[in-house]
Protein backbone atom coordinates (compact mmCIF):
# COMPACT_ATOMS: atom_id res chain seq x y z
CA UNK A 1 0.00 0.00 0.00
CA UNK A 2 1.09 3.56 -0.65
CA UNK A 3 0.74 4.55 3.01
CA UNK A 4 3.13 1.78 4.02
CA UNK A 5 5.70 2.92 1.43
CA UNK A 6 5.44 6.55 2.58
CA UNK A 7 6.01 5.52 6.21
CA UNK A 8 8.86 3.21 5.19
CA UNK A 9 10.64 6.02 3.31
CA UNK A 10 10.10 8.42 6.21
CA UNK A 11 11.43 5.84 8.68
CA UNK A 12 14.52 5.14 6.56
CA UNK A 13 15.33 8.84 6.26
CA UNK A 14 14.89 9.33 9.99
CA UNK A 15 17.00 6.26 10.82
CA UNK A 16 19.78 7.42 8.48
CA UNK A 17 19.75 10.82 10.21
CA UNK A 18 19.86 9.24 13.67
CA UNK A 19 22.68 6.88 12.65
CA UNK A 20 24.77 9.86 11.53
CA UNK A 21 23.95 11.87 14.65
CA UNK A 22 24.75 8.98 17.01
CA UNK A 23 28.03 8.24 15.24
CA UNK A 24 29.13 11.78 16.11
CA UNK A 25 28.53 11.18 19.82
CA UNK A 26 31.64 9.01 20.05
CA UNK A 27 33.76 12.09 19.38
CA UNK A 28 31.83 14.59 21.49
CA UNK A 29 29.06 14.80 24.04
CA UNK A 30 25.49 15.20 22.86
CA UNK A 31 24.37 18.73 23.61
CA UNK A 32 20.68 18.70 22.70
CA UNK A 33 17.99 16.83 24.56
CA UNK A 34 15.31 15.11 22.51
CA UNK A 35 12.80 17.88 23.26
CA UNK A 36 15.38 20.52 22.31
CA UNK A 37 16.01 18.70 19.03
CA UNK A 38 12.29 18.72 18.26
CA UNK A 39 12.12 22.38 19.24
CA UNK A 40 14.97 23.25 16.89
CA UNK A 41 13.32 21.39 14.02
CA UNK A 42 10.15 23.41 14.56
CA UNK A 43 11.95 26.73 14.89
CA UNK A 44 13.82 26.03 11.67
CA UNK A 45 10.62 24.94 9.87
CA UNK A 46 8.85 28.16 10.90
CA UNK A 47 11.58 30.29 9.34
CA UNK A 48 12.75 32.60 12.12
CA UNK A 49 9.64 32.77 14.28
CA UNK A 50 9.01 34.86 17.35
CA UNK A 51 8.84 33.09 20.71
CA UNK A 52 5.04 33.48 20.61
CA UNK A 53 4.83 31.82 17.17
CA UNK A 54 7.03 28.97 18.35
CA UNK A 55 4.83 28.54 21.46
CA UNK A 56 1.67 28.50 19.32
CA UNK A 57 3.06 25.88 16.96
CA UNK A 58 4.22 23.63 19.80
CA UNK A 59 1.02 24.14 21.78
CA UNK A 60 2.92 25.24 24.88
CA UNK A 61 2.76 28.30 27.13
CA UNK A 62 4.85 31.38 26.36
CA UNK A 63 6.92 30.95 29.58
CA UNK A 64 7.64 27.31 28.70
CA UNK A 65 8.65 28.33 25.17
CA UNK A 66 10.87 31.12 26.54
CA UNK A 67 12.58 28.61 28.85
CA UNK A 68 13.29 26.27 25.91
CA UNK A 69 14.50 29.18 23.75
CA UNK A 70 16.87 30.43 26.46
CA UNK A 71 18.36 26.96 26.83
CA UNK A 72 18.90 26.75 23.04
CA UNK A 73 20.51 30.19 23.04
CA UNK A 74 22.87 29.18 25.88
CA UNK A 75 23.87 26.05 23.94
CA UNK A 76 24.52 28.12 20.82
CA UNK A 77 21.83 26.66 18.54
CA UNK A 78 19.75 29.81 18.05
CA UNK A 79 20.17 33.54 18.36
CA UNK A 80 17.62 36.29 18.89
CA UNK A 81 17.57 38.88 16.14
CA UNK A 82 15.86 42.21 16.81
CA UNK A 83 13.20 43.34 14.34
CA UNK A 84 14.06 46.48 12.42
CA UNK A 85 10.35 47.38 12.21
CA UNK A 86 9.39 46.84 15.85
CA UNK A 87 12.42 47.01 18.13
CA UNK A 88 10.45 45.20 20.88
CA UNK A 89 10.12 42.07 18.73
CA UNK A 90 12.80 39.40 18.28
CA UNK A 91 13.07 36.56 15.78
CA UNK A 92 14.65 33.19 16.53
CA UNK A 93 17.37 32.38 14.03
CA UNK A 94 19.16 29.00 13.91
CA UNK A 95 22.94 29.36 14.11
CA UNK A 96 25.63 27.65 12.03
CA UNK A 97 25.92 25.11 14.87
CA UNK A 98 22.34 23.98 14.23
CA UNK A 99 22.69 24.15 10.46
CA UNK A 100 25.66 21.77 10.62
CA UNK A 101 23.38 19.32 12.48
CA UNK A 102 20.46 19.91 10.11
CA UNK A 103 22.60 19.51 6.97
CA UNK A 104 22.99 15.79 7.71
CA UNK A 105 19.43 15.25 6.47
CA UNK A 106 19.97 17.49 3.44
CA UNK A 107 23.06 15.55 2.43
CA UNK A 108 21.09 12.31 2.38
CA UNK A 109 18.29 14.00 0.44
CA UNK A 110 20.79 15.04 -2.21
CA UNK A 111 22.20 11.50 -2.30
CA UNK A 112 18.70 10.11 -2.89
CA UNK A 113 18.07 12.71 -5.59
CA UNK A 114 21.25 11.68 -7.42
CA UNK A 115 20.23 8.02 -7.24
CA UNK A 116 16.78 8.89 -8.59
CA UNK A 117 18.36 10.80 -11.47
CA UNK A 118 20.39 7.69 -12.35
CA UNK A 119 17.42 5.33 -12.05
CA UNK A 120 14.45 7.26 -13.51
CA UNK A 121 13.76 9.05 -16.76
CA UNK A 122 13.57 12.83 -16.90
CA UNK A 123 9.80 12.60 -17.40
CA UNK A 124 9.36 10.32 -14.39
CA UNK A 125 11.49 12.65 -12.27
CA UNK A 126 9.42 15.67 -13.32
CA UNK A 127 6.22 13.77 -12.45
CA UNK A 128 7.66 12.64 -9.10
CA UNK A 129 8.71 16.20 -8.27
CA UNK A 130 5.29 17.51 -9.25
CA UNK A 131 3.52 14.90 -7.13
CA UNK A 132 5.78 15.51 -4.12
CA UNK A 133 5.14 19.26 -4.40
CA UNK A 134 1.37 18.66 -4.45
CA UNK A 135 1.64 16.37 -1.43
CA UNK A 136 3.66 18.97 0.48
CA UNK A 137 1.64 22.03 -0.56
CA UNK A 138 -1.90 20.69 -0.76
CA UNK A 139 -2.34 17.32 0.90
CA UNK A 140 -0.80 18.13 4.28
CA UNK A 141 -2.98 21.05 5.46
CA UNK A 142 -2.29 20.23 9.12
CA UNK A 143 1.29 21.28 8.50
CA UNK A 144 0.64 24.63 6.85
CA UNK A 145 3.13 26.54 8.96
CA UNK A 146 1.90 29.93 7.76
CA UNK A 147 -1.04 29.65 10.18
CA UNK A 148 1.41 30.04 13.07
CA UNK A 149 3.11 33.10 11.63
CA UNK A 150 1.73 36.42 12.87
CA UNK A 151 4.33 38.61 11.17
CA UNK A 152 6.33 38.90 8.03
CA UNK A 153 10.03 38.76 8.71
CA UNK A 154 11.49 42.18 8.08
CA UNK A 155 15.07 42.93 7.19
CA UNK A 156 17.05 41.13 9.87
CA UNK A 157 19.99 42.76 11.57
Amino acid sequence: MLADIIVEIYDKCRIYFLMKIFSRFENREATLTTVESFSMECIHALGEPTVAEFAAMMGISAPNAAYKVNSLIQKGYIEKVQSTDDRREFFLRPTRKFMDYYDIGLIYGRKLEARCRERFSKEDLEKLESMMKIISDELMPELDLSRFKTHKNDEKA
